[in-house]
């Protein structure tokens, strides 16, 4: 099932950089990705970029950026193609093409990741050298990659899912974007539509979370863990040869 499941990868990655529209737009939106988080922030941010939670957050974009494009395509585009027949119809199993489509995904936002923190590291040796090599701390560093795949197995989960129901590419877009944005945007929201008492609660319980952040970040990687299996199960009820082909 590897096997097959790495014949889908590199299928998929073939058509959405190469072949299908859009492929050097691709190309662009990796580059400019790569300039932004790669270059241009480790230089505004100096040495602290290397110790600095930020960089999390800005490598946890990039699943919401890369992944969109790919899973939404994952069956809604085949069936617009009308190759969604051609596909459920060779030998591969049900479970081969789901995770074969959930992984191109899945490895395609988390290599664009890793390669955009190793290249803000090369960025701040090369522009604040300092004698000797300079990179993150080893727990933020593989934890920040560690979350960031997470992410991404996550949202491509939740794409593929997402497809599967939708008629249309287009469709299918407007739905994941709709909830990537409920779900990302939704807590900041409402986090400054708080009253100022439920704020100045936040504050003050601030030095307690920075104590238990272990913890915290324990919990939350948990959290991920769970709801990556909860979709993957789902996303594999929905998926069925039959009525893909039927409908």
């Amino acid at each position: 099932m590897i096997q097959d499941i790495l014949i889908l990868i590199r299928k998929e990655w073939k058509e959405v950089i190469f072949q299908r529209a859009g492929g050097r737009q691709s190309w662009v939106s990796i580059l400019i990705l790569l300039a932004l988080l790669g270059v241009y922030l480790p230089y505004m941010n100096g040495v602290d970029w290397l110790h600095n939670p930020t960089a999390l957050f800005a490598w946890a974009w990039v699943p919401l950026f890369m992944t969109i494009g790919l899973v939404v395509d994952a069956f809604a585009g085949e069936r617009e193609r009308h190759t969604l027949e051609t596909l459920l119809a060779t030998r591969l199993s049900d479970t081969s093409i789901l995770l074969g489509k959930i992984a191109a995904s899945v490895l395609y936002a988390w290599s664009i990741s890793v390669i955009c923190a190793l290249l803000g590291a090369i960025t701040i040796n090369v522009l604040f050298p300092s004698g000797t090599f300079q990179f993150y701390n080893a727990g933020m560093f593989f934890g920040g990659i560690a979350a960031v795949l997470l992410i991404a197995i996550l949202i491509s989960s939740i794409g593929v899912f997402v497809s599967l129901k939708a008629p249309t590419v287009r469709q299918a877009h407007q739905k994941l974007s709709f909830s990537i944005m409920v779900v990302w945007f939704v807590p900041f929201i409402l986090l400054q539509a708080f009253p100022d008492k439920v704020q100045d609660f936040f504050v003050s319980i601030a030095p307690l979370l920075e104590n238990n952040l272990p913890l915290i970040i324990g919990g939350l990687f948990l959290l991920l863990v769970v709801a990556d299996a909860a979709v993957l199960l789902l996303a594999k009820k929905r998926f069925q040869r039959t009525r893909l082909i039927l409908e």
